[in-house]
């Protein structure tokens, strides 16, 4: 994925903030948070994946009971990411910190915070539909073809070096029965009609090869 710089995000972020706050110091927290997502340790938690959720929110912001509430969560989802268990909640945090500060109403910071912690199991209750959204958007990258379905995979391995092969295939294999038992990877009509037999194939595929 060959990405023109960061500028169209930086424009995304400011006209996002700008429909809930006027305080300068919304561009220098855009910055900072694609700094954050442009850590070199990040092979797949990178802009990358920030633009691909991005572009998946948009696809089902329809489904929505606060579109701009979903974007929120999806640019905070991984902003702190370090490979450990604490990630999602650390990124949580910061989003809550970041836009009580730009002045964002409070019931919209709750919102956000409570989206970006959904993300830690992807299970949204029957009805929540701005998690629902989110959820769908995040494991959208579940159906992409598969070559870059292996390729985001050794991907995400590379930024687990500090874990050893046999504990990771363990994790590994947890997510992919968990995916592949529940009731179904998608929420929303739409990812369910255009994703998750897709979906369901690699990662049935990627089980198949942990299980070798």
């Amino acid at each position: 994925m060959h990405h023109g710089g960061v500028q169209d995000l930086a424009a995304a972020w400011a006209a996002l903030l700008a429909r809930h706050t006027s305080d300068p110091g919304t561009a220098q927290a855009g910055a900072e948070l694609l700094a954050a997502w442009s850590e070199p340790h990040r092979r797949y938690h990178s802009v990358g994946h920030l633009r691909d959720i991005l572009d998946h929110v948009e696809e089902l912001a329809g489904y929505a009971d606060d579109a701009d509430a979903v974007r929120l969560a999806a640019w905070y989802h991984d902003a702190v990411y370090a490979g450990r268990p604490d990630d999602e909640e650390r990124s949580a945090q910061r989003a809550e910190q970041d836009l009580s500060r730009l002045g964002l109403a409070p019931q919209l910071v709750d919102e956000v915070a409570r989206l970006v912690r959904l993300t830690i199991n992807h299970t949204p209750a029957a009805g929540d539909h701005n998690g629902e959204v989110l959820s769908d958007a995040d494991l959208a990258a579940l159906a992409v073809p598969r070559e870059r379905y292996v390729r985001n995979t050794a991907a995400i391995r590379a930024e687990y070096t500090h874990i050893p092969d046999e504990v990771f295939r363990k994790g590994r294999m947890q997510v992919l029965v968990s995916l592949l038992e529940g009731p179904g990877v998608f929420r929303t009509d739409h990812a369910r009609r255009e994703w998750e037999a897709t979906a369901r194939e690699n990662l049935r595929a990627e089980f198949a090869t942990l299980t070798d």
